[in-house]
Order: structure tokens, then sequence, then C-alpha cells
């Protein structure tokens, strides 16, 4: 079992929650970033709240063995490649979505 936790852009949510589940059911432990069915771009949250959210992402990466990068068609944004850097230098091992799929 690993403890992993799920980054990518938000707009890919339907396939963090899908490699989530599929993941959990393989017998690991995944941690989810928090989301809002609401408010689904950084512009809908103030900067303090992006600040706090960003931290408590750090926090999951910190707790876990692995991230899960939800890479859909390759795309990685900036603050996905910010938090790969971030486990990165915390030697977590990095997972990629599509490496998965295929």
């Amino acid at each position: 079992m690993k403890i992993m936790t799920v980054c990518g852009s938000m707009k890919f949510i339907n396939e963090m929650m899908e490699i989530a589940m599929k993941m959990e059911l393989e017998g690991n432990c995944v941690l989810l970033p928090i989301f809002s069915p609401t408010r689904t771009k950084k512009d809908d949250f103030t900067d303090e709240e992006v600040i706090i959210l960003d931290k408590m992402h750090r926090e999951r990466i910190k707790l876990s063995d692995a991230i899960l990068v939800v890479n859909v068609n390759g795309y990685i944004g900036k603050s996905t490649k910010s938090e790969i850097e971030f486990a990165k230098s915390l030697n977590k091992e990095i997972i990629y979505y599509t490496d998965l799929i295929n």
C-alpha cells in the first residue's frame, strides 16, 4: 500500500476521481485536492484562500509516498509543475496518469 496525493488541473476533476477510485481499489490510500463544484478556477478564490489551499495540498504531498499526476493528453499546468518539483525535492515517487492508462 502507498499513500499518494493526486495532482493536476482541476479541469480534469472527473479523471482525478476515476483514477483515485481505481488506485484505492488496488489497496492504496489516495489524497485528493479539495474542490468545489461552484468554484472550479483559482480566480474563484481570494488570494488568501489560494495560499491556504496550496499550503494544504503541499502538506498532503509531504504525507505521501508518491504523487499521482493526472496529465490528461500530456497536459501539465504551472501549478502542477510546481507540485512535481516540490515532490521531487522530498524524494517522492512521481506516477503519471498517462503511464497507467496505456
